[in-house]
């Protein structure tokens, strides 16, 4: 009896070192490695983290053992096999002190989603939500959501979160995680999700979705501070990022008190002039709604008879200060094995004309730099056309957001690059507008011809070539599918097309008429005689409906290369 009694204090005393052993296990591993997580297929799949200096680690996975050592600084990195699609596996870490398992992996596809609201914009808000949270039980489509962080200098991680978060950690679709309210903003993005959904049909293969994005975001947010430095155009950046920098401490002790005045100031406004502002604005809506149900023109909307307090930005200047983006949702995934990136933003570079132009070096800059710094070559980089806001057109010629389209036309010029045009698919009222199923399929649609090898119309028709003839300008284009068409229905080709303007050498454009001949388009105004240049869709919310009878729209354009009005507003 006391030979049992002492066996089993000696296996039980063995379990207890064997769990204490996993416990305190010091090898580490970054958030966007975890439980459920997605790596890439077809890529030697990048590993790291941290250990004891000068440790062992020894990472073993379908069967075959991975070794290195940990530097001086605890950081080690290796990249082990090349595999196909497949799962679930499982991955143990192992230094000296113990080991971590890894569980529920999944090799598939890998997308970067990113951008500013309109990415970031849930899907329990999008118009088709719904029924697409209701359906979603292809647990086979994993997430991850990096959590809104801001920092000057750049992060190996995110910040740890609460255990119970779907936040900071991969998750699995279903609809129960579709429609948590903790999840994001109102779920994971939409246009996102509804990519997903296309290249599993596509694929076959399981997806993982990282989504890093952040509401009212500038580009120069999300790029390194090397790369701002590259150009001189961008000194003014780099110029604020050295004053944030420098004045960090001073502004960190005085910035609980800036809070507090501003906490008082705003109680006080809203008393005085915020609760009636926020009635008066309810009472908007509902006219405008009925306004536009019978057609009338929407009434003026209300304005607070003086602007609400400003919120003290943070120490290191928040999230839309340069490099702020880059070093704290971008750093802690870097690296990660990844098939591409699709990203939807532009909307806070076209606020003001200097800085929508400038949006022609910042874009290209900034996708330049993440596939430098990604180690993973020109990876695909598919992004999405500033949809249509504003109050309609009233000159052929018009408005900030042009110019940023431009440059995101331009941008084609990138190799492995596509873009989704939406211009007929916004709210002339409502900055996000809600349809991110058509975001999602026609991001799709790029992702499965340029990456996935199908062969189908993914672009509507897009400028080839002009040429004039008389006192008119002919139009060629590439990607006109099955021909050309006037509207998303293709109505008949005989109808005039709206949104192209006409100028002479005077610059100044005139609305133009112009009718489909063939796979080309004829303009021509009775009020320019010798035209030299065309316009197409170059307003905030312009009128336009050149598409190809695939229903894909034809992006803005122009044939000029005519430098903007820096001078206007």
């Amino acid at each position: 009896m006391k030979r049992k009694v002492t066996i089993t204090c000696i296996c039980l005393l063995s379990t207890l070192m064997l769990v204490r052993h996993q416990v305190w296990a010091t090898v580490r591993l970054p958030a966007v490695f975890g439980d459920h997580m997605v790596l890439q297929r077809n890529v030697k799949v990048p590993v790291w983290g941290w250990a004891k200096p000068g440790e062992q680690v020894q990472i073993i996975f379908k069967g075959k053992l991975f070794k290195t050592q940990a530097g001086t600084d605890g950081k080690w990195a290796l990249k082990i096999n090349k595999y196909s699609a497949g799962g679930p596996y499982e991955m143990t870490i192992k230094d000296g002190d113990g080991q971590l398992i890894v569980k529920d992996i999944l090799i598939g596809d890998v997308w970067v989603t990113s951008g500013q609201s309109n990415m970031e914009f849930g899907i329990q808000n999008e118009e088709h939500g719904a029924d697409a949270i209701a359906k979603a039980t292809d647990s086979l489509i994993h997430f991850f959501f990096v959590p809104f962080a801001s920092a000057l200098q750049p992060q190996d991680d995110i910040v740890k979160q609460s255990a119970d978060s779907p936040n900071g950690k991969w998750v699995v679709c279903s609809p129960q995680l579709m429609a948590d309210p903790k999840w994001a903003w109102h779920g994971f993005s939409a246009a996102g999700y509804y990519f997903a959904q296309q290249i599993r049909k596509t694929t076959g293969a399981p997806v993982g979705m990282i989504g890093t994005y952040k509401g009212g975001t500038a580009a120069q947010a999300w790029m390194s501070l090397a790369a701002l430095q590259q150009k001189p155009e961008f000194s003014a950046y780099v110029s604020k990022y050295e004053t944030l920098v420098a004045h960090y401490e001073e502004v960190k002790v005085a910035y609980p008190q800036l809070q507090a005045n501003y906490q008082q100031a705003l109680k006080q406004w809203n008393t005085e002039v915020g609760d009636n502002y926020a009635i008066a604005l309810k009472q908007w809506e509902a006219a405008a709604a009925l306004t536009k149900a019978a057609g009338d023109p929407t009434p003026m909307r209300p304005k607070p008879s003086r602007p609400a307090p400003q919120n003290p930005a943070p120490p290191d200047g928040g999230f839309n200060s340069p490099t702020n983006l880059y070093n704290a949702m971008i750093m802690p995934i870097l690296h990660y094995g990844i098939k591409g990136v699709i990203w939807y933003q532009g909307e806070s570079n076209g606020d003001r004309l200097n800085d929508a132009v400038l949006y022609k070096d910042l874009f290209p800059g900034m996708i330049t730099d993440w596939r430098n710094n990604w180690g993973q070559g020109n990876f695909p980089f598919l992004f999405v056309q500033l949809a249509n806001y504003h109050a309609p057109a009233v000159s052929p010629s018009e408005g900030n957001w042009p110019w940023v389209r431009d440059a995101q036309l331009k941008t084609l010029s990138l190799p492995q690059t596509g873009m989704a045009v939406i211009t007929d698919i916004g709210n002339a009222d409502n900055i996000h507008p809600t349809n991110k199923l058509d975001v999602g399929l026609r991001l799709s649609l790029i992702a499965r011809h340029m990456v996935y090898g199908e062969s189908l119309v993914y672009s509507g028709p897009v400028l080839r070539s002009m040429k004039t003839e008389g006192n008119k300008i002919r139009l060629t284009f590439n990607d006109t599918g099955s021909g050309l068409a006037v509207g998303r229905n293709a109505r008949d080709a005989g109808i005039a097309l709206k949104g192209f303007g006409i100028a002479g050498a005077d610059q100044k454009f005139v609305w133009a008429t112009a009718v489909i001949e063939g796979n080309t388009v004829v303009v021509s105004s009775s009020e320019v005689t010798d035209p030299v240049a065309v316009r197409y869709n170059w307003a905030d919310n312009p009128p336009g409906d050149l598409y190809n009878k695939e229903s894909l729209p034809a992006g803005p354009f122009r044939t000029d290369s005519w430098a903007p009005p820096l001078n206007a507003k």
